[in-house]
């Protein structure tokens, strides 16, 4: 299904392939010719030639490492191309840097915010757009245009709430809010939904239709096959730094996108078969977590988890999960009574670090890999040894083995198909999927008895989650303990054989996959119990939309 570009005859762009603009003679809102870029050796971008079209959402998709990020990076100044040309509603564009892309209407929303986080909302906006030396006349006119934009685009924010009070449903909207102050008419999203709950994914997808109805262009970026059949117009696929097609969204299919984006048939589900349980590796009972704030975070959870089996656990984020896994992890003291393989661990702090929940066989992937999981300054290999210093393995005397640490992470970057395959390159410098790719790896490959997983495929492409659930699930058959958290209600559905729903701190209940559906572990997860009865939907689809989990602070 690939198009070829009438102009130059690269493959890539589709000729006015977006609804409306059909044969109608519509100058492209962005148009790439031969785009190139290398990071030494390593080619991100080849010839790429791609048209978008004014008013449309038009997807960007491909493997972790495809060259996405670093395209859109181009196309806001950040990164410089080595060949090619841009053009902005027709005309040649120069875009040497960020200002240039705002100048020429275009806005980024990146997958790692960009806020100050002991900034107000207001503050945020304005910052990098003032309209002179004195503050307050700035504020006060953000203040105004502010409240313009939230009405106009269904972009609700206190315009005097800090950021790090804000859940990152919200910070994503005061990003898309700020780009709009700048009057971009071209919004690019990289991988918007990889930190979002359901309802605040969809409440997402409803403000850019609003924006595309109002004339807006959008390039979303995402690995979610789902939304991009759901959202977009018009969808090109990038695999190893190449633009392999673009189709109409409504020509195509997921599983031929998923064939186009990995060059091979992917499996759209996990395919495992029934577990087997045994004795419990992991028993929690009574355990609570009171934050620096006096607010309990979990109040009297209990649960277990068998050899063989994956107890998932789903909620709307911030209801307690990150919590128990910083607990479980050694992260974090709490209360209570929890045991591993029949011995107890220590919850009040003296004992209970990480390092001992590791030699007690805990694996841990946390649920933030930039700020958990890696040093974002240090290579590849050291970031596989993070945590496993005292390995004999990586060991000579009193001096760590470079040399043996090098091997191994090599070995798992082979394995895993981290990309680039290159120990030395820092891991800030990984893309997103890749980073996690790492964590994963390093956590996986320690054999342990009882793992950990938080968001286990969060940011990464379709190819290398069929990857991770393959080796997840393996984990499971050699007769591990796996307790896993995502907010991917399909990833817990598809991958756990028991599920338990978390709201506000507590255990709502607890569900085989096979005897429930998304729509009763939606209620469950805004607080319906078992014995709730009758409730208005509109109310529940109001509490999952404030995914903090404390009625007074928004999400």
């Amino acid at each position: 299904m690939a198009f070829q570009d009438t102009d130059t005859g690269r493959p890539g762009a589709a000729p006015d392939p977006s609804p409306g603009n059909r044969g109608d003679g519509a100058t492209p809102a962005i148009e790439l010719r031969g785009i190139s870029k290398s990071f030494g050796p390593v080619q991100a971008n080849k010839d790429i030639a791609i048209r978008v079209m004014p008013g449309t959402i038009h997807g960007i998709i491909g493997e972790n490492g495809a060259g996405k990020s670093t395209l859109m990076s181009i196309l806001y100044g950040f990164y410089k191309a080595d060949a090619g040309e841009i053009r902005i509603h027709g005309k040649q564009t120069a875009i040497p840097d960020s200002q240039a892309a705002i100048s020429a209407g275009i806005g980024m929303v990146f997958q790692h915010f960009k806020l100050v986080e002991n900034f107000t909302v207001l503050e945020n906006v304005v910052l990098g757009a003032e309209d002179g030396a004195l503050l307050r006349p700035s504020l006060a006119k953000a203040r105004k245009l502010l409240k313009q934009l939230s009405d106009e685009y269904e972009l609700h924010v206190e315009p005097d709430a800090k950021i790090e009070d804000l859940g990152v449903g919200m910070q994503q909207r005061v990003e898309i809010l700020k780009a709009l102050y700048r009057q971009a008419d071209i919004l690019i999203l990289d991988e918007p939904t990889g930190v979002l709950t359901p309802a605040e994914a969809d409440h997402l997808f409803r403000i850019l239709d609003g924006l595309k109805r109002e004339g807006k262009t959008i390039i979303l970026i995402t690995h979610k096959l789902r939304e991009i059949m759901e959202t977009t117009d018009t969808v090109s696929v990038m695999r190893r730094g190449e633009m392999t097609a673009t189709v109409r969204t409504a020509d195509t299919s997921p599983e031929e996108l998923a064939e186009l984006m990995v060059g091979r048939k992917v499996l759209l589900r996990v395919d495992k078969t029934a577990a087997q349980p045994g004795a419990p590796v992991l028993q929690v009972e009574d355990l609570r977590v009171v934050d620096s704030q006096g607010v309990e975070r979990l109040r009297g959870v209990s649960l277990d988890v068998r050899r063989g089996e994956i107890l998932g656990i789903a909620g709307v984020a911030g209801n307690g999960q990150s919590e128990l896994l910083e607990v479980l992890g050694g992260m974090r003291e709490g209360q209570g009574r929890v045991l591993v393989n029949g011995e107890p661990i220590d919850l009040t702090g003296t004992r209970s670090d990480a390092r001992t929940r590791r030699r007690r066989g805990i694996g841990h992937v946390p649920e933030d890999r930039q700020r958990e999981g890696l040093i974002m300054n240090f290579y590849a290999w050291e970031n596989v040894a993070f945590g496993y210093h005292d390995d004999p393995a990586y060991n000579r005397g009193p001096l760590m083995d470079q040399a043996a640490i090098r091997a191994d992470t090599e070995a798992k970057i082979a394995k895993f198909d981290v990309r680039p395959a290159n120990a030395w390159q820092e891991a800030r410098n990984f893309s997103g999927g890749n980073q996690q790719k790492i964590v994963i790896a390093r956590e996986l490959e320690r054999n342990p008895d009882l793992l950990l997983v938080g968001q286990p495929t969060r940011g990464v492409d379709i190819g290398a989650i069929e990857f991770i659930h393959e080796q997840i699930v393996a984990l499971r058959d050699q007769g591990k303990a796996i307790l896993l958290v995502s907010v991917e209600l399909d990833e817990i559905m598809s991958l756990s054989d028991r599920i338990a729903v978390m709201f506000d701190g507590r255990l709502m209940g607890e569900r085989l996959p096979s005897e429930t559906d998304e729509r009763e572990l939606g209620l469950m997860m805004a607080g319906i119990s078992d014995t709730g009865g009758d409730h208005d939907i509109a109310e529940v689809e109001r509490n999952l939309a404030h995914p903090s989990g404390d009625p007074h602070k928004e999400s």
